[in-house]
C-alpha cells in the first residue's frame, strides 16, 4: 500500500491470521490514525455547532484542580465572581457554598445542580 492505486497484498493468510508487508501495514496505521484525527475534527465542529464545547481552563486553573482544589472554587473565581454572589444566583445559602468550598460539605445532587448551571459547566465537572 505504498503506493495508493496498489492494493494490499497478502504475504500469507491462515484461519487466524493474516500476514501483509510491513509497508502496507505501516500504510494502514497511517490512514487509520487520519481517520481518527478526521473524526476528532468532526465531533468538535459539531460540538461547536451545538455550542457544546467546554470552556477551556487556563494551566493555572488546571493545575490548582489537580493540586485538589475544588472544581466549585476554581469556577467561580474564573467566572470572578465571590461566595456570595454565587450563592445568590444559584438560590443557595453563602455558608453552605463556603462548606462545600470547604469540603466540609458534599452538597446535595440538586445543589450541585443548581450550581453547575449557573457556572455553565456539566455537573460532573464539579465533583473533584
Amino acid at each position: 500500500m505504498s503506493d495508493p492505486r496498489e492494493p494490499i497484498s497478502l504475504v500469507e493468510e491462515t484461519a487466524d491470521t493474516v500476514t501483509l508487508r510491513r509497508a502496507d501495514f505501516d500504510a494502514l496505521l497511517t490512514e487509520l490514525e487520519d481517520a481518527e484525527d478526521r473524526a476528532a475534527m468532526l465531533e468538535l465542529a459539531l460540538a461547536r455547532a451545538k455550542r457544546a464545547v467546554p470552556e477551556p481552563l487556563t494551566i493555572e486553573e488546571a493545575s490548582r484542580l489537580l493540586d485538589g482544589e475544588r472544581p466549585i472554587k476554581v469556577w467561580r473565581e474564573k467566572r470572578g465572581w465571590t461566595q456570595r454572589a454565587l450563592a445568590a444566583k444559584a438560590d443557595i445559602s453563602s455558608s453552605l457554598l463556603a462548606e462545600i468550598e470547604g469540603g466540609t460539605k458534599t452538597g446535595s445532587v440538586e445543589t450541585l445542580r443548581k450550581l453547575a448551571l449557573q457556572l455553565k459547566v456539566d455537573l460532573d465537572t464539579l465533583v473533584p
